[in-house]
């Protein structure tokens, strides 16, 4: 028996000539990118959710504050209302329709609850916590969060590139327009370059010694011959494959327009609409003050101060309802923009999002 020592070594490189391996690495960096993109697509959705969450969580705390501020008002009527019955100068249905508004108003206030600890198991699962965790911790009423910046009237068109789902289905569509430049180069000829060096010796010592070393060194060219066909049905389908991802990058583009028309559309009439039922609120509230006195020195029926009191409350919940909206709103336009917008409009970009027109050419203002 005897022992043998090998050692050895080989390499090959490809001569690029067509560009295949170029346009491989292309295509990988833009998957990369791609997958960059969709990561920040899904932390947006997260953030916007948060906020969305956040925000109907301190609309419900509001609006469960009115119910009972509403509801304490409105036993106060109907104690008012039972001491003038037993004064006479009430009846008994008088009594029992004041106390049958009251505990309306009051059954409002279960509802609410239930949909305010929805909101906030939401937002403590959006955070990576066991549903009840934040409870405590958002237990504190705190005001409803109000947009303050300025509404913009028309936003610059090039501000959608920030959004990562467009810029993610740009990069597909890049990625698989380099898979056409692959497949293209795959029809041609490919040379590659190898070579190899070992060595083997009974002995250990003897291993580096010349009379053990071989080596070799070549080309090796390869001609796609008989699968021309199916080379030529791949570049079709990689350019098949592109032209999908160029109809889903327009899509995209437009979706993203869409998205932000209707969230600048929807903030634009929200304002409108806050300050109306502020004014309505408002209204109400004098109204009802001003029937809760006179139906103290019994000068008008109950039947009124009921109605004011209704009416006031419905008007006071529905601003309350509205300032979520406009909250809400906000933050689905920052969601559309892809949640770099800080309200500042260059206006030296022509092109714009108009809140009515839509996208066009802004009209350049006369020197």
């Amino acid at each position: 028996t005897y022992s043998e020592y090998q050692a050895g070594f080989d390499a090959s490189w490809e001569l690029d000539l067509f560009g295949a391996n170029r346009r491989g690495v292309e295509a990988a960096r833009y998957g990369l990118n791609a997958s960059q993109e969709e990561l920040r697509s899904t932390l947006l959705t997260l953030v916007g959710d948060v906020a969305s969450y956040y925000t109907q969580a301190r609309g419900y705390q509001a609006r469960i504050a009115l119910a009972r501020r509403s509801a304490a008002s409105q036993r106060q009527t109907a104690e008012l209302t039972r001491t003038m019955a037993q004064a006479g100068t009430a009846t008994a249905a008088d009594v029992a329709k004041a106390m049958g508004q009251a505990a309306s108003t009051e059954a409002a206030v279960p509802t609410l609850e239930a949909s305010y600890t929805q909101a906030v198991h939401r937002l403590a699962v959006l955070a990576g916590r066991p549903p009840a965790s934040l409870n405590e911790r958002l237990k504190r009423v705190a005001p409803i969060p109000a947009p303050r910046l300025p509404m913009p009237t028309g936003i610059p068109a090039d501000l959608l590139l920030s959004r990562p789902d467009l810029r993610m289905a740009e990069r597909q569509y890049a990625q698989y327009t380099a898979k056409i430049g692959q497949a293209e180069a795959a029809r041609y000829p490919s040379v590659s370059l190898t070579g190899d060096i070992s060595t083997a010796a009974l002995k250990l010592g003897d291993l580096g010694k010349n009379s053990s070393i071989g080596w070799s060194f070549g080309p090796t060219l390869s001609v796609p011959l008989f699968n021309a066909g199916q080379l030529q049905a791949a570049v079709e389908f990689a350019k098949a494959q592109r032209d999908q991802y160029f109809i889903a990058y327009r899509s995209s583009v437009l979706t993203a327009l869409e998205d932000v028309e209707n969230a600048l559309v929807l903030l634009s009439q929200e304002r409108i609409r806050i300050a109306k039922l502020a004014s309505s609120a408002k209204s109400y509230g004098e109204a009802a003050s001003l029937e809760g006195s006179l139906y103290k020195a019994g000068e008008t029926s109950l039947l009124d101060v009921l109605d004011a009191q209704r009416s006031l409350y419905s008007a006071e919940d529905s601003l309350l309802q509205s300032r979520v909206l406009l909250a809400t709103n906000y933050i689905a336009l920052n969601k559309a923009l892809g949640g770099g917008w800080d309200g500042a409009v260059d206006s030296a970009k022509p092109e714009i999002v108009d809140v009515k027109a839509g996208p066009r050419l802004a009209s350049k203002p006369a020197s």
